[in-house]
């Protein structure tokens, strides 16, 4: 088999997720022929989608400096290297590197719409920046709008419809942490005032796809369909108010809202900042989350409650007591993302853990399913101060929430703070303490919090966040009775009650279009 035959063979393997087979034809053809760049990106390619991060970042290391970006020949490549290249430093909390890598990709790409989502990358990569002003964001922002020179927005249009017409756009009708909030929003609006058509972006549709499918008046699937497309067929369906779920997330479509072809635009749920685009009009928040509205470009929602109804995924029962009555000590535990996880975090829990005496740590993510990545977080975390010993790591599992049996107190991170995570934990009767500051990104633990009527559990600094940790660590009657009315206390709150969100949600939207 000849090198061309080789690599094309181990590209059908890895499209097929055959990773190991895929894998060592590379090596071969890598062997055979090491000028040939294409097998080294493959190669990235798969160490990624094995979620082995530190075998592809050492990778994009040594393959980064081969290329030219002036080349027409590299310039292709040399822009996917560098979408990897953010991806896995944002996957390890190297921020400032990855949103310059987005950035770097997007310039390299001759496809307005690629490039557009490489900013939206850099975005999503700058939530979790610590020192971001609003001013950096609208960089970004500016940077996201320069790659819409191809789009002509619609004129706007108002009509008199019987019903309001709502639409609904995301990739996340299906099994997606998104719906987890967006649940009652898509299917319980009353029909009586509202039509409800849906956008769906979805690849692979599953039993979500197919509830929401059957439970709207209209329903389009728009994976394959162009912005441009999609967007006359919003405009042909007379859409009084688009809803954008994703912001900048992962396969979202913003691109289809700046064409502005409904009469009102919103964007929330989903992201948790502002688009920064000027064809939204609003962004729904609640009086709780909003914070600092100069990081919005959209006029700002304020829900008198919570800006969300949470759904749980699972009605599994919490643990009957808190594991510290059978261990003896106290297990903290943060089953966040790995990159939200800053320097300043770490330095805050590792104060905790000497102030609170025999104490334990669980962190639990996919980082951790191999050697590499937990002898990465080992020498981070040492780097810190941390007594390894007293710090477990559990790799991601589907079945992740049944763990929470085994945390006392789960710890946010910050700035970039948990949202469904913090709702999963108070669900399972494992309290959270949060720090919040004053972009919107921040503050989810504080809405969610305050929703629940633990509001001594959200602070806004650093010492704060050690005194609360601590004091609750050390008050193991409170931790029983919480492990005991957390949920009820969740059922009975405005997170969700969600005859009372949707009436407040309905109201909105009949203000904004009036």
């Amino acid at each position: 088999m000849n090198i061309l035959k080789k690599y094309e063979q181990a590209l059908k393997l890895y499209r097929a997720k055959k990773f190991n087979a895929a894998l060592k034809l590379v090596k071969e053809v890598e062997k055979a022929a090491p000028h040939w760049k294409k097998s080294f990106l493959l190669e990235i390619f798969i160490r990624r989608d094995q979620w082995e991060q530190i075998k592809e970042l050492a990778l994009l290391e040594k393959f980064l400096p081969r290329l030219d970006c002036n080349s027409t020949d590299d310039k292709d490549l040399a822009a996917d290297a560098f979408n990897c290249f953010g991806s896995v430093n944002r996957s390890l909390g190297r921020t400032t590197d990855s949103v310059k890598a987005f950035c770097l990709s997007a310039s390299l790409s001759d496809d307005n719409k690629k490039a557009c989502e490489e900013i939206s990358n850099a975005l999503f990569a700058a939530s979790s920046a610590e020192n971001y002003s609003a001013a950096d964001f609208q960089k970004l922002y500016d940077e996201y709008k320069k790659y819409l020179s191809d789009i002509e927005p619609y004129p706007k249009k108002f009509y008199r419809h019987e019903k309001i017409r709502v639409g609904f756009l995301s990739s996340c009708f299906q099994w997606h942490v998104v719906m987890s909030w967006g649940w009652h929003l898509v299917s319980g609006l009353d029909k009586n005032l509202f039509k409800v058509y849906c956008y769906s972006n979805v690849k692979t549709p599953d039993k979500v796809t197919n509830y929401f499918r059957s439970s709207v008046d209209v329903w389009h699937d728009i994976y394959s369909l162009t912005d441009a497309a999609t967007a006359e067929l919003i405009r042909a369906d007379e859409i009084d108010i688009l809803f954008e779920l994703d912001g900048h997330t992962v396969d979202n479509r913003l691109r289809i809202a700046a064409y502005r072809p409904a009469t009102v635009q919103i964007s929330g749920i989903g992201y948790m900042n502002s688009t920064g685009l000027d064809c939204f009009d609003y962004f729904l928040s609640d009086i709780y989350c909003a914070g600092d509205e100069s990081y919005f470009t959209e006029k700002v929602i304020k829900l008198p409650h919570s800006h969300f109804c949470y759904e749980p995924p699972t009605k599994m029962e919490p643990a009957a007591y808190p594991p510290c009555i059978k261990n003896n000590f106290v297990t903290f535990g943060s089953f966040n993302q790995f990159g939200k996880m800053t320097d300043s975090v770490f330095i805050t829990w590792q104060k905790i853990l000497d102030a609170v005496p025999n104490s334990r740590l669980i962190l639990k993510h996919q980082i951790f399913s191999n050697d590499d990545g937990r002898n990465f977080v080992k020498a981070r975390l040492k780097s810190f101060g941390f007594d390894i010993n007293r710090v477990e790591m559990r790799p991601y599992t589907d079945n992740h929430i049944v763990e929470y049996n085994d945390v006392d107190i789960a710890l946010d991170t910050f700035p970039y703070t948990g949202g469904v995570t913090t709702c999963e934990a108070l669900y399972m009767g494992v309290p959270v303490i949060s720090l919040y500051g004053n972009r919107h990104g921040t503050r989810f633990g504080l809405s969610i919090l305050k929703n629940v009527g633990l509001d001594e559990l959200a602070v806004d600094s650093y010492d704060e966040y050690i005194n609360r940790a601590v004091a609750l660590a050390s008050d193991w009657e409170l931790l029983a009775i919480l492990r005991k009315n957390l949920r009820g206390m969740m059922e009975k709150s405005p997170l969700m009650d969600s005859a009372n969100y949707i009436r407040e949600v309905q109201d909105a939207f009949i203000k904004i279009l009036r």
